[in-house]
């Protein structure tokens, strides 16, 4: 047979009026040299934009018109004029434009995009402290609340913070004091007056950082090759095995544990995620806070019986998350810790609920087993302006019988409040 031609695909194309993309060009925060795609876009553009530092650091053609980056609504009509009449226009930018960077911006402005990007200044701290960060979470605290970073570095073993005024090195350190953290601060990347210190989170606080810097995070400084990342290559807040785990996957005494099926419920009106902290109150077992981590969030777990405590951290070592044990009696044991964005209270009376509610969480969440409880902390949560659900879960399990029958085996009923702030 005649061997047969395939014919090529034909990708269709669509373009509407002059279209002139925007190069965005990305200058190397490690101070190598720009990348060579700048040089023709850059003799070919009528419009230049970028701070000042960015402008004077590169060869602007003269007869370009120029754009200084300060706020960037004046620069998004100058590069919307250009696009609509056809001048070829460049944004220079720092390290990679799209690592929380100016292109989102761009992009969310409508504008057609080609970027160029450099090394940023993330990639460069790393490669200055000799670390490997495939396993890394990039966060930032620009222009947010800085908790969010704080939190990410709580919950995770290796975090790369971009830092802001107010935000930096100093503040993110405060709220690392508690957890076994080594800070690795990179200031002035790619110039002559490079610096990368080593400090604890106390150190970081007493010192002042030059501004804007890059935070590294690390839980463990000798185990950062894997860190952040599972034995079947997940990352750490990604649960592998799922959550509302068998109540075998956890060492706990005499059934001391919320059951599996209220936890499914416990765990999901906590809503945790990276960037929250979640605090386990009469932890037990740890079992609920141990799978908040899991999905994400930092968790502070307060238990007040040393045996619990140690049973708490073997579990937390055993699924591979890290959650911070304070060790005391409720409600005294949460003076002085960080704000909780949600709590679960697992253990204690109407005084532990009261010191909750006096830190104003976003929500809280309680197992009664005892329903005379149920009236008083509903009382308690409404006067303290937060609206209020609950579900009483009674779970029936199978269970064999002798002859190869199988019954159902009730489980304790148990009352789910949940507490949100109005």
């Amino acid at each position: 047979m005649p061997p047969t031609t395939r014919a090529k695909p034909v990708i269709p194309t669509t373009q509407v009026g002059p279209v002139a993309p925007v190069t965005v060009v990305g200058l190397d925060a490690a101070g190598a040299p720009p990348h060579p795609a700048l040089a023709p876009v850059l003799a070919a553009a009528g419009l230049v934009v970028g701070a000042a530092r960015h402008l004077a650091a590169v060869p602007v053609p003269a007869d370009a018109d120029t754009a200084t980056l300060g706020p960037l609504a004046p620069a998004l009509r100058r590069l919307a004029e250009a696009v609509d009449t056809g001048v070829p226009a460049v944004v220079l930018a720092s390290g990679d434009p799209g690592l929380f960077g100016i292109v989102r911006r761009l992009r969310a402005a409508g504008l057609p995009l080609r970027v160029v990007p450099a090394v940023s200044s993330v990639a460069a701290a790393f490669a200055r402290a000799g670390l490997p960060w495939d396993g890394a979470a990039v966060v930032t605290a620009h222009g947010r609340d800085p908790r969010t970073a704080v939190n990410a570095c709580r919950a995770l073993p290796l975090v790369a913070v971009l830092t802001a005024p107010g935000a930096g090195a100093a503040e993110l350190g405060a709220g690392l004091i508690g957890w076994s953290r080594r800070l690795l601060v990179a200031e002035h990347l790619g110039t002559a007056a490079e610096r990368i210190r080593a400090v604890t989170p106390e150190q970081a606080t007493a010192e002042t950082w030059a501004d804007p810097h890059v935070l590294l995070s690390l839980a463990d400084p000798d185990r950062v090759a894997s860190a952040g990342m599972r034995s079947d290559n997940q990352p750490a807040a990604a649960p592998a095995g799922g959550w509302a785990l068998p109540e075998n996957r956890y060492a706990h005494r005499d059934s001391m544990i919320t059951k599996s099926e209220v936890r499914a419920l416990v765990v999901a009106r906590l809503r945790p995620r990276l960037g929250r902290l979640v605090w386990d109150v009469g932890a037990g077992s740890g079992s609920v806070g141990i799978e908040c981590a899991l999905l994400g969030a930092a968790v502070l777990a307060v238990e007040q019986d040393p045996t619990s405590a140690a049973t708490i951290r073997d579990n937390a070592a055993t699924h591979a998350v890290d959650v911070r044990i304070v060790v005391g009696r409720a409600p005294a044991a949460l003076d002085g810790l960080p704000e909780p964005d949600a709590v679960f209270v697992g253990g204690g009376g109407v005084d532990v609920l009261t010191a909750v509610l006096a830190r104003r969480p976003a929500r809280i969440v309680l197992t009664l087993a005892a329903l005379d409880r149920v009236a008083p902390a509903v009382g308690l949560l409404r006067a303290a302006g937060y609206a209020v659900e609950g579900s009483q879960l009674s779970a029936a399990r199978l269970a064999d019988l002798p002859g190869g029958s199988i019954r159902l085996a009730a489980t304790n009923p148990v009352v789910v409040l949940t507490g949100e702030r109005q």
